[in-house]
């Protein structure tokens, strides 16, 4: 909005103007209409103010900044998909590990703590140094005190089986079982049936699954109708 030589308008000049749009509305909306025909598309209230509105031409930016700041654009966009892709990827990847953990351990787990709490007498000595190739360094201090302990009670016959289990929480690398066992404890006619509820915790070390702890969650207990 400038005046007839180009001059800018102060404030008020502008606050009149909108004023005098009154005469363009109360001609019967005439003045709106008279730009269609003013070669300065002016309406009344800019000829009675000689004010006129004067188109200015957007400045053209250089041809290297809007390659640039096209460049600019799509590398930001190409970085934020390969964001979304590789956060995707990452998710996913880690799903598909956690349901690995669960499917190995639900075969897996069982055998491996069966393996750790079965031993026999004739071979004690064997089946405890597979135990403790079975656990973890920080779980196989805990595992030596107690082989000790039986050796010096004097060891009877120890077999365990699994008849339930299931994977409480899992990672790629750490899982929890619980497991619902059944076994027998010496042998005839000295033979104890046995029945206890373990919580076992899993950790992937060097590649293999190995027990890190191992918690009785209920006691062993001979069965109904057991003496």
């Amino acid at each position: 909005m400038v005046r007839r030589d180009g001059s800018a308008i102060g404030p008020w000049r502008l606050l009149v103007r909108d004023l005098a749009h009154l005469v363009d509305t109360l001609s019967l909306f005439v003045g709106w209409l008279w730009p269609l025909w003013d070669s300065r598309r002016r309406t009344f209230a800019d000829l009675l103010l000689r004010t006129e509105v004067r188109r200015v031409e957007p400045v053209q930016r250089p041809a290297v900044i809007r390659r640039l700041t096209a460049a600019v654009a799509l590398a930001a966009a190409g970085a934020c998909a390969s964001a979304t892709a590789v956060g995707a990827a990452v998710v996913y990847v880690n799903e598909w590990q956690t349901d690995h953990t669960r499917a190995q351990l639900a075969t897996r787990g069982p055998k491996l703590v069966v393996d750790v709490l079965s031993y026999d007498p004739e071979t004690v000595q064997r089946d405890f140094e597979r135990a403790r190739s079975l656990a973890t360094d920080r779980y196989r201090p805990q595992l030596s005190i107690q082989q000790d302990s039986v050796r010096e009670s004097g060891p009877v016959r120890n077999q365990y089986w699994v008849t339930d289990s299931a994977v409480l929480s899992a990672t790629p690398a750490q899982a929890t079982m619980l497991l619902f066992m059944q076994g027998e404890r010496g042998t005839p006619p000295n033979q104890r049936y046995i029945q206890s509820t373990v919580r076992a915790i899993f950790q992937k070390s060097r590649g293999q699954w190995r027990l890190d702890d191992l918690a009785v969650v209920m006691k062993p207990r001979q069965p109904t109708g057991e003496k």
